[in-house]
């Protein structure tokens, strides 16, 4: 898959040998490293995993930060030459900007590589594409895109988990019906729509699309008709204000039992089990089409490890991405997080998602999408304007001419 470089990331390829690292020793002479997430939900993990480190390696002392848009914030950084040490990123298309701008270590001779499952190495290479061959980050924790719902409310309306389209229609208007509101949409923030997006295209759009579209043999007009419209249909079975509430509340109001589902990922489950530690969830893939077989659980590398290419202190970067690459760590992070590992042999045993678990052991996953667009196209503002609008047409249109936009930069 081609996919083009952003100018302010291309030029750093005229600087990074210039570059020094941001990693220093403090007065007390131990290593400081800087480690940088895009993920706040994991801030307390991280404090006391760290802090395990620590006190292993005494003379390393690891700084956690966790901007809020840390990819914007990475990205305006690396213009200034001021470059973190460890960063812990989402699997997409940021990081196959760095890694082929040069800004990442290549891990192809790492024997860490052993222990990550193959399909995530290939997901983050389709990233990089064919132009830059290397690993330049390691898949760590894995995410699931689907349904949550409410098991004591699915209990009520005596319904089964569905497996095709049309039974999940069933189930929303049976919900519907009995005064429950079947989804609680929280798309005051636009990023929100991405995960019923994603959990279509993932399932009646070309896997290769990115690729097709960039050859000029697929686009948005032709190819994501059903998506568009399957996005409608699900938008009728939400509450009075679903562009007024954002994620944060939108947790909240569905650990309270304002709806029976809830699209969003498996991230989601500790901040609604903090709204309502009682509350019983399941969970399950969206069926999108009307046979089970061919029904995918859309999953994607939502942490990966790596370090910049220009820390004072590669070995005891190192050292860190080597204690988090151990299995009883990597449990402790999907235990906390309720995500998956993209270990072999770790497992997340959390009954929550025992219903998506299926698909990870019959291998029935696939890639999001929306990883593989240009990373400027701000395609969740542009969902969030169909959905408020509901021009289909003119969506498609913009959808098309924003991804030609940003890929001639």
């Amino acid at each position: 898959m081609k996919m083009r470089v952003s100018a302010a990331l291309l030029s750093l390829l005229l600087v990074l040998s210039l570059l020094a690292g941001c990693s220093s020793k403090g007065d007390d002479g131990k290593v400081e490293l800087e480690l940088l997430t895009n993920k706040s939900e994991s801030i307390q993990t991280y404090k006391h995993l760290i802090k395990e480190f620590e006190k292993e390696n005494p003379g390393i002392r690891i700084k956690l930060n966790a901007p809020p848009d840390a990819e914007t914030v990475l990205k305006a950084r690396l213009t200034k030459n001021d470059v973190p040490d460890i960063l812990s990123i989402g699997g997409n298309a940021t990081y196959g900007e760095l890694a082929r701008a040069g800004v990442l270590k290549d891990f192809s001779e790492s024997d860490l590589l052993k222990k990550i499952h193959p399909a995530y190495i290939d997901m983050i290479g389709r990233l990089v594409g064919e132009e830059k061959k290397g690993v330049y980050g390691l898949p760590y924790a894995t995410n699931a895109n689907g349904v949550i719902y409410n098991k004591e409310k699915l209990k009520q309306l005596g319904a089964d988990v569905p497996k095709t389209w049309d039974e999940f229609i069933e189930l929303l208007e049976k919900a519907k019906k009995a005064g429950e509101t079947p989804i609680y949409f929280s798309l005051k923030d636009p990023w929100t729509a991405m995960v019923p997006w994603n959990a279509i295209a993932a399932n009646v759009v070309e896997e290769d699309f990115a690729r097709l579209k960039n050859e000029g043999k697929a686009s948005f007009q032709k190819n994501y008709g059903e998506v568009a419209d399957k996005m409608l249909t699900l938008l009728e079975y939400g509450h009075k204000d679903n562009f007024g509430v954002g994620y944060g509340d939108g947790n909240t109001a569905f650990a309270k039992g304002k709806s029976l589902l809830y699209l969003q990922g498996n991230w989601a489950i500790p901040e609604i089990k903090k709204a309502n530690p009682d509350v019983e969830l399941g969970m399950f893939a969206l069926p999108v089409t009307n046979d089970p077989e061919k029904n995918k659980l859309v999953s994607g590398v939502d942490v990966l490890l790596t370090v910049t290419e220009t820390t004072e202190h590669p070995e005891e970067a190192m050292k860190f991405i080597e204690f988090m690459m151990r299995e009883e760590t990597a449990e402790t992070y999907i235990d906390e997080q309720k995500a998956f590992s993209a270990l072999k042999g770790v497992i997340q045993k959390d009954p929550v998602v025992e219903g998506v678990q299926e698909h990870f052991r019959e291998g029935s996953l696939t890639s999001y999408p929306d990883h593989y667009y240009p990373s400027g196209m701000q395609a969740a503002n542009l969902i969030q304007d169909f959905l408020l609008k509901k021009n289909k047409r003119a969506f498609l249109q913009k959808m098309d001419q924003e991804w030609e936009k940003v890929s001639s930069r």
